[in-house]
């Protein structure tokens, strides 16, 4: 039987996405053999995210500045915004390095199920920056699903009569998917955004 102390930690990485009871107790026994090297540079690296990392009050990523890095960065297009549901998804995108403009997190995405409304999301913060002009797309990048295609089509609405682009990320097929494999709303999303070859 695990000390109090140790139960404690292990039942606090369980709480974290991803991680189980059993995960957590591997993980506790992982950094007990590794205390002396381990358990140091976890330690000071979540002090430093405790001590450090905001919110940006314009996109809404977390960074140690506020503006983040991102918002701050003259390089990037200026003129174009890609709304993501979370943090995660920001970083997935720039992590690919295929997007340059700046971002927009929304906090979550609508469900009349879990009650998340539009006033929930900063849906009201996107149509502030947009309407301050400087804009020309807004990207919709959100997840496939059935609320995050709401979120979308309701964010789509309230940008009508702005005089801004608004696009969607594509959906279908992934890159080495077999057809065998892959659900019929995929297939169907598939064949509805298909386009000429060459």
């Amino acid at each position: 039987m695990a000390s109090q102390e140790i139960e404690a930690l292990s039942g606090a990485l369980a709480r974290l996405p991803g991680l189980g009871p059993r995960s957590a107790r591997r993980a506790v026994l992982w950094l007990i053999k590794r205390r002396e090297t381990a358990l140091p540079q976890l330690l000071n690296a979540l002090t430093q995210v405790q001590e450090l990392l905001v919110e940006c009050g314009v996109c809404g990523n977390v960074d140690t500045s506020n503006p983040c890095g991102i918002c701050t960065d003259h390089r990037r297009d200026q003129r174009s915004i890609c709304v993501v549901e979370e943090v995660a998804d920001l970083w997935a995108l720039d992590r690919a390095r295929l997007f340059t403009g700046k971002y927009h997190v929304l906090g979550g995405r609508l469900s009349a199920l879990e009650g998340v409304r539009p006033e929930d999301l900063t849906i009201g913060s996107l149509l502030d920056r947009v309407a301050q002009g400087g804009i020309d797309e807004v990207v919709l990048a959100m997840n496939a699903t059935l609320e995050g295609q709401t979120t979308a089509h309701y964010i789509a609405e309230r940008l009508e009569g702005a005089a801004v682009r608004v696009t969607q990320l594509a959906h279908g097929l992934p890159v080495g998917g077999e057809l065998d494999y892959l659900d019929e709303g995929t297939l169907a999303q598939a064949l509805r955004a298909r386009r000429p070859v060459g």
